[in-house]
This record gives structure tokens, C-alpha cells and sequence, in this order.
């Protein structure tokens, strides 16, 4: 195989839960996440000089060893002494630093792609031994679909019941939100309230989007709409809309509202981005992947 072309699909965190720390500082989470149909267009060629050669859409976005997706072709070539090149090129939809996992699922599809490319022949679950090795959201969107999260994010196990087809609005406000400084300041041992993860997955057994709407939960709100508090206005103007739930994704900034039908979702979008004047608003769809169920867009794109 000479060259490929990945869809790096973001994530939403329909609950997520922050149960205690671990000694090396890192948070142990609980946290039910789900693939959206939203995605960045990877490209991947092999090249005769011995060399990453990484391109993207965003000028301002590193192209060395500080991007993830770099990162993740390197550690492929190192381990496996691949003496060939690479060249790579992103073409980014998935706003930067918004809680969606954008630079995560570029780099889980750079270690997708290097593994076709080079014929390594290795499994998932090998994939997402190496993706942990980059960041802790990165095996999650190697394995992607309907998860529950464990750990500090690597201990996934696929949920039996999938989520419930449905359309999902994007609104992320203008300001980038640094994870570790969220995780930082979490209080997370004096925590009032908790999602109610096992209420969600019974309403995605039930297929209740309704339901759904109601279990949605994220403690790391309680840092991140203090700092930014335009998120909260979000999620009200989302249920105003007629989101059956809404809730910040991740560490913010990104707010997601659930909606059953297409057009309303549509409709919410433009409202949102007019009233709020953002840019980085898209109404785009849950993602099954080969499940059967709908995957793409009609035309086969999601425009952020």
C-alpha cells in the first residue's frame, strides 16, 4: 500500500466522572464515551526518504514532535524500524483544544494508518497498548463507538447496548482550556453530585433519548463554567432550542446538546452561532461505524 486516507472522528463524553487520584497525580475517571460523526481528513503517504513530513490545514498548529500525530508516526518507525518515510497531512474540523479529542483522534489514526501502510499486521488491541503510550484519550479513539471508560482512560469496555441514533450539536466558544489545569483544580473529593452513569446506560438500552437528555453529567464542569461562564449560557440556549439534554464535552470548551430530529438540530445550530457569534458550530450525528447503522453524512463531509 503505497498511500491511505483516515477519518479521525471526535468524541463526546455523554457522563464523565472523576472517582479518586492516583499517586502519580493522575485522575482515575468514569466516564461513558461516544463517537460523533464529526471529523479531520487524514492523508498518508509513504515516501523514500527517511523522514515525517507532517502538513495541516491550520498554519499556527506545530508539525515536529509537539504534535501528537507526529509523535505517533515516530514511536511507529522507532519500534518497528521502519527505515522508509512518511509524509502526513491533516485537514483539521475538529476544533483545537475543545474537549472532543481532536489531536487525539488525529494521532490514534496515524497509528491506524502506519500499521496499513507498513503491512505490520497488528491487532486493536496492540494499537491501543502503543496509543497509550502518547495520551490517555488515545486508545479510546483507536477502539471508538459506545464505551465506558475506566482508569485514567485506558480500561474500555464496549457498552452492549450502543447509543441511540441521534443528532448532536457542536458549540465551542473562542478560548482554549488546558486539561491539566481543569484536573488541577478539581475538588474532586468534595464533589456534591455525580453523573449517574448506570441511568445512562439504561436509557441507551431503552433507547430513550428523552432520558438520555436527563442522565447527562460532567463534573469537570464544576471548574470550567466558573472560568468560562458563557458555557452555561450555551447549554441553556441548547434546551431553549429543544436539545433533549446538553452538556459541556471533556474539559470544555465545547458544549453538545442532544436532538432527535435533523432538521431541528440544523435549525439550533445557526441560532446558536448567530446569537453567540461563534464560528465552530456544527450539527453532525452520533457514528456507529460498521455497525449498520448510519455513519456519514450525505455527503459523505461534516463542515465545522
Amino acid at each position: 500500500m503505497k498511500d491511505i486516507r483516515l477519518k479521525a472522528r471526535a468524541k463526546i463524553n455523554l457522563t464523565l466522572d472523576v472517582t479518586g487520584k492516583r499517586e502519580d497525580g493522575y485522575h482515575l475517571i468514569k466516564s461513558i464515551m461516544q463517537t460523533v460523526s464529526l471529523y479531520d481528513g487524514i492523508y498518508m503517504k509513504r515516501i523514500r526518504k527517511n523522514d515525517i513530513i507532517l502538513k495541516n490545514s491550520l498554519s499556527w498548529l506545530p508539525t515536529d514532535n509537539r504534535n501528537l500525530a507526529y509523535r505517533a508516526a515516530e514511536l511507529m518507525k522507532q519500534k518497528f524500524d521502519i527505515t522508509e518515510g512518511v509524509f502526513i497531512n491533516i485537514d483539521k474540523r475538529i476544533p483545537v483544544a475543545a474537549g472532543l479529542a481532536g489531536g487525539s483522534a488525529d494521532c490514534a489514526a496515524v497509528l491506524v494508518g502506519m500499521n496499513r501502510l507498513f503491512e505490520l499486521g497488528l491487532s486493536i488491541k496492540e494499537l491501543k497498548s502503543m496509543a497509550f503510550l502518547l495520551g490517555s484519550d488515545i486508545p479510546y479513539c483507536v477502539q471508538r463507538g459506545t464505551v465506558l471508560a475506566e482508569g485514567v482512560g485506558e480500561l474500555l469496555t464496549p457498552m452492549k447496548c450502543s447509543c441511540p441514533m441521534c443528532y448532536v450539536v457542536l458549540a465551542k466558544l473562542p478560548v482554549s482550556v488546558s486539561t491539566a489545569t481543569v484536573y488541577r483544580e478539581l475538588n474532586w473529593q468534595r464533589l456534591k453530585s455525580h453523573p449517574d452513569t448506570e441511568g445512562m446506560i439504561q436509557a441507551m438500552a431503552e433507547e430513550d433519548i428523552t432520558k438520555m437528555g436527563r442522565m447527562l453529567g460532567n463534573v469537570l464542569e464544576t471548574v470550567t463554567i466558573p472560568m468560562y461562564p458563557k458555557i452555561a449560557q450555551l447549554k441553556e440556549e441548547m434546551l431553549h432550542l429543544g436539545a433533549e439534554g446538553a452538556l459541556m464535552s471533556g474539559s470544555g470548551p465545547t458544549v453538545f446538546g442532544l436532538f432527535k430530529e435533523e432538521e431541528n438540530a440544523k435549525e439550533a445550530a445557526e441560532a446558536i452561532r448567530k446569537k453567540f457569534g461563534l464560528k465552530e458550530v456544527a450539527a453532525t450525528h452520533i457514528y456507529h461505524g460498521n455497525s449498520g447503522r448510519r455513519g456519514e453524512d450525505r455527503n459523505g463531509r461534516n463542515k465545522l
